[in-house]
């Protein structure tokens, strides 16, 4: 623990990591020469931008609502954050046509876009792609010659029946010859047992050539290994407790938490979609997975003069008047890039216990009702 691993992380965690992902999607390969373990998603997310970008002339693809990582990377590279809005009317999937046309703006101005971001599921939108949503952008991807940051860390986060996880290198692997480049990202962060402070992860890459690949691995070794603890998180997320090699009552109680933790957050996301939905003007998208709401408020505009007085952005005024009439710590949408002239907020559905969960909602109804009234008259 104390010493350094491989560059690229212990080979016996990343042997743990390619069982882990073979077994997600159905068996195809996986190779641990591909694996890298990192400190989270984040350290992971900067090799590949590094990588990537060499000139502020470049630019990478991100979908907006954004998680704001995004942009603070492209600004320490000095790079283009080139913006598609998802489409909050249809649950905020990816319009392939609007993407087409925003990737065609962009490089006739002169940007040389180099890769797309996709969240998958959402952050902070809460929306699980389907497999035909990811084919068309694996499709996209590969007309256009660039390559795919899948960020993965909410893989586990599906809530929603029907709904499942389909990663983009099982879509990209149906046909390899077809394939664009990618990078994809999984954390011990979220998922169901998410460990945080931790700071373990790894990303997997597909595709790759071997030039490129190479100077991944040079990459890699200036940064001498991710934290050793980290990896045995990971080791121990990919690898969890089972009947063939560990004791039946350790098997039993980890299933039981894991179970009570995943139905919990379940329950979680149903009551704060429901209870978002029967506040006064205000609309909610069904949280599918990942661990957010992304609401959108219908504000009065006596509420947004009342904002510009003050210089704030509407959705901040109104989160800030939120959190200190009722203690509720919210985020607002401008903070994540958003439609202009509309205004969201970003909403946890991880306050503990449940109850307390419930009781929030209620009075975060109660303050939202007099709100809308006080600036509506």
């Amino acid at each position: 623990m104390g010493a350094y691993s491989d560059s690229a992380g212990f080979p016996i965690v990343r042997e743990g990591i390619k069982r882990y992902i073979e077994a997600r999607d159905g068996g195809l390969p996986s190779n641990t020469s591909n694996i890298y373990t990192t400190d989270g998603a984040t350290t992971g997310l900067y090799m590949a931008m590094e990588l990537l970008l060499n000139s502020s002339d470049d630019g990478i693809m991100v979908p907006l609502p954004q998680y704001p990582l995004y942009s603070a990377l492209l600004t320490v590279k000095d790079a283009n954050l080139v913006p598609y809005y998802l489409n909050e009317e249809k649950n905020w999937t990816v319009d392939i046509d609007k993407l087409q046309e925003v990737y065609n703006e962009h490089k006739k101005n002169g940007v040389n876009i180099k890769a797309i971001v996709v969240i998958n599921p959402g952050n902070p939108t809460g929306q699980v792609l389907d497999e035909s949503d990811i084919e068309q952008i694996v499709e996209f991807a590969h007309k256009n010659n660039v390559v795919i940051l899948a960020d993965e860390v909410y893989q586990l986060n599906i809530y929603k029946k029907g709904k499942k996880f389909t990663s983009f290198k099982s879509v990209c692997a149906k046909n390899p010859a077809k394939s664009p480049e990618l990078f994809s990202f999984h954390s011990t962060s979220k998922g169901i047992m998410g460990e945080c402070g931790v700071r373990g992860g790894y990303f997997e890459t597909f595709n790759l050539s071997q030039d490129v690949h190479a100077q991944l691995n040079k990459l890699r070794t200036m940064f001498l290994c991710s934290n050793t603890t980290g990896q045995i998180l990971t080791d121990l997320m990919v690898n969890p407790p089972n009947r063939q090699d560990n004791d039946a009552e350790v098997v039993d109680l980890y299933e039981k938490e894991y179970s009570s933790n995943f139905n919990s957050l379940i329950y979680r996301a149903e009551l704060t979609t429901q209870a978002l939905r029967k506040m006064k003007n205000i609309t909610c998208n069904e949280v599918e997975g990942a661990m957010y709401a992304f609401p959108r408020i219908h504000l009065p505009d006596r509420a947004i003069a009342e904002a510009k007085q003050k210089n704030m952005a509407p959705d901040l005024f109104y989160t800030m008047q939120l959190l200190e009439n009722t203690g509720i710590v919210t985020v607002p949408g401008s903070g994540f890039k958003q439609v202009p002239g509309t205004h969201h907020f970003r909403i946890t559905t991880l306050i503990l216990p449940e109850e307390r969960l419930k009781r929030k909602l209620e009075v975060f109804k109660e303050f939202n009702d007099e709100f809308m009234t006080k600036y509506s008259s």
